[in-house]
């Protein structure tokens, strides 16, 4: 599917663990009802008061390897030896609807979307320092010490990528950083191939080409 056939705009949203992505990312679609989260496929057990459907669909690892290997997924990988997807059919039908759409994803998931996707809207989350990481890791209170310190090794690694991402929001301050991703998000959605594609009588009243 041609970008420029879609009205609507996919962001890509990564981070480290415990960035506070998801707060952010929850407290902008709360801002912008027009964004659709879009619900990824994990084989990682739910976390308390996680529900199938809601924050991901759980299933087992060797259905998720058969959907793999039949290319139901749009991006995939690995990540704390857990594998997560994202649907590509549900991607491709929301943007054409004029949806726009939020992936969650990690910088793997991130470079596949990229590669099909050039126009999507890369954003990383960064934390102040690794020790305010850390910090928010255990406050969550999900994680054994032995993940909490698997997830700061691998932190450095997923911070590496930042650079592939159109824009970086520092997540020291809560409400500047959300106040930062909603500035993005609600830009994106002026973009030419996006309100061409939304406003494709207006631009041709115009004479506007845009191919």
């Amino acid at each position: 599917m041609s970008q420029q056939s879609a009205s609507g705009s996919i962001f890509v949203v990564a981070a480290p663990s415990g960035a506070g992505k998801s707060s952010l990312v929850h407290a902008l679609l709360k801002q912008t009802p027009e964004i659709t989260l879009s619900i990824s496929t994990t084989t990682r057990a739910p976390r308390p008061g996680e529900e199938n459907g809601r924050e991901y669909f759980f299933i087992s690892q060797s259905e998720f390897l058969e959907r793999e290997k039949n290319g139901e997924f749009l991006e995939s990988a690995s990540v704390h030896g857990n594998f997560y997807g994202t649907s590509r059919l549900a991607i491709e039908e929301q943007t054409r609807a004029g949806k726009d759409v939020l992936l969650e994803i990690d910088w793997q998931g991130a470079q596949q979307v990229r590669k099909q996707f050039p126009g999507c809207v890369g954003i990383f989350i960064l934390p102040p320092s690794v020790e305010t990481l850390e910090q928010r890791l255990r406050q969550r209170g999900q994680d054994t010490d032995a993940v909490i310190g698997k997830r700061v090794q691998g932190a450095a690694e997923e911070i590496a990528h930042a650079p592939e991402f159109d824009y970086v929001i520092i997540n020291e301050n809560f409400e500047i950083a959300l106040s930062e991703l909603v500035a993005i998000a609600r830009a994106s959605r002026c973009r030419l191939l996006q309100q061409a594609a939304r406003h494709s009588h207006l631009f041709a009243g115009y004479g506007i080409q845009t191919r």
